[in-house]
Formats: structure tokens, C-alpha cells, sequence
């Protein structure tokens, strides 16, 4: 199957030993799919790399940012960026190969019938993470179940990160007003999307933590989330 012109977003912020790996890995899955990096000042040199990679290959390109601004603000600049051009489909993808390059064909297709994909971490209550210590799975799978209960999202895993966006359901967004980051922001995204009445879908993946890196995770993160999810069902963000 032939799909249409598509972008592969990966924020970074200190990934020399990821990136050119996992550009590598996505721009073999499918001729259609090209790769943003949005660099947040990476004090390691990943902007550069990127940089030395996107003037040999029209298919990699470079935003680079003046500071830690954070995933959220990351991934809209990277969605203005794709609808000033003229993508069809856009990802958000780590960085780190939690996220695996070899299911991208498979978002590529759901995305035919749906104008947002998830990968889900818990679809059909089964857990597919790998090397997650208890605290942080309890904290992940709870998030997504209070998720639920407060806004009535019928999703299973509305935090994840792995995520396929027709052109459409972005251009449904108003990305000016989107001010969350991390879990935050993909559950504001996700939820902003539904309620409009678009198409969403989830489909099984595997999600293996980090083993190059270190991970920027935070509580603050965390807590941002929990109060974000109160103020969607309330109608305040």
C-alpha cells in the first residue's frame, strides 16, 4: 500500500547516543516517512549530528531550540512546522527506541480509518512494557484509569507518546492554546481530539524503557497531569 507524505517528530534534549540510530531505523520502514527533530539546545552535540545527517539526506530535518523548553511546546512547534508544509500524517515519537520504528507501518495503516492513532501500552487490559520497575507502571497504569473515570476518554492508555495524527485532526487543534507538556499534553491532545468528534484508535504496542540515556521524567510532570485531567472535565482547559 502506497501512503501519503509523512513526518516523524522526535524531540530530543541530550540523545548523541539514540539519534542517529533511531533517524536510521524510521527512514527504513517506509519511503513515505521523513523525520523532524526538534533539539532542545542539547548541550551533547545531538543537534549537530542531526544537522550533519539533514545536509546528506532531504529526508531529515532540524529544528533547533535555544533551551530545555519542554515536550509539549517541542511537539507543537514540530505540528506548525508539518502544516506549513504539506505532510499528510504526522507522528510523535521518542527518541530512545521505547518506541519501536517497525510498527510504524502498522499506524500508517490504521490511519487510513482513524484521524488519531495511539499505541497503547494496556489495550485490553494487558500491560506491554518492558523493563519498568513497579513504582513507575503503578503510576503510569493509575494515570490512565483516573484519566478515564474523570473525563470519560475511552482510551486505555491516554498518556503514551507513540501517536499518529492525519493532517485533519491536527488542523483541529488550536495549538497556540496548547500549554501542557509530558503526560499532560498527551492526554490534553488526545482528549481535545475526541470531543470534537473525530475518529480515534488505538492499537497494541510494546513499549521497552530506555537502555542509552537518561530519562526526563519528573514530578512535576506528574502533578501537572493530575490537575490538567480536572480542568478538561470542567471545561477549563
Amino acid at each position: 500500500m502506497a501512503f501519503p507524505k509523512s513526518l516523524v517528530i522526535v524531540p530530543t534534549y541530550n540523545e548523541k547516543e539514540n539519534i542517529l540510530l533511531i533517524m536510521s531505523a524510521i527512514l527504513e520502514q517506509n519511503e513515505c516517512l521523513e523525520v523532524l527533530v526538534v533539539d532542545d539546545g542539547s548541550p551533547d552535540g545531538t543537534g549537530d549530528m542531526v544537522q550533519a545527517e539533514a545536509d546528506k539526506n532531504p529526508r531529515v530535518h532540524l529544528i533547533r531550540r535555544k533551551g530545555k523548553m519542554g515536550l509539549g511546546s517541542a511537539y507543537v512547534t514540530g505540528f506548525k512546522w508539518a502544516l506549513e508544509r504539506d505532510y499528510e500524517r504526522v507522528f510523535e515519537m521518542d527518541a530512545d527506541f521505547s518506541h519501536s520504528p517497525k510498527d510504524l507501518n502498522r499506524f500508517l495503516e490504521a490511519a487510513e480509518e482513524s484521524d488519531l492513532v495511539l499505541g497503547s501500552r494496556y489495550l485490553e487490559n494487558r500491560i506491554s512494557v518492558v523493563n519498568w520497575d513497579l513504582r513507575r507502571l503503578i503510576l503510569s497504569y493509575g494515570a490512565n484509569v483516573y484519566t478515564r473515570m474523570v473525563t470519560a476518554l475511552p482510551i486505555s492508555d491516554a498518556t503514551g507518546g507513540f501517536k499518529c495524527f492525519r493532517r485533519e485532526a491536527l488542523q483541529a487543534l488550536n495549538l497556540d492554546k496548547m500549554k501542557s507538556d509530558g503526560y499532560c499534553f498527551q492526554i490534553e491532545t488526545t482528549f481535545k481530539i475526541w470531543k470534537k468528534g473525530l475518529r480515534v484508535k488505538e492499537i497494541p504496542i510494546v513499549f521497552t524503557d530506555r537502555t542509552r540515556g537518561t530519562s526526563k521524567m519528573s514530578g512535576g510532570i506528574i502533578s501537572e497531569a493530575f490537575f490538567l485531567v480536572l480542568k478538561l472535565r470542567l471545561g477549563l482547559a
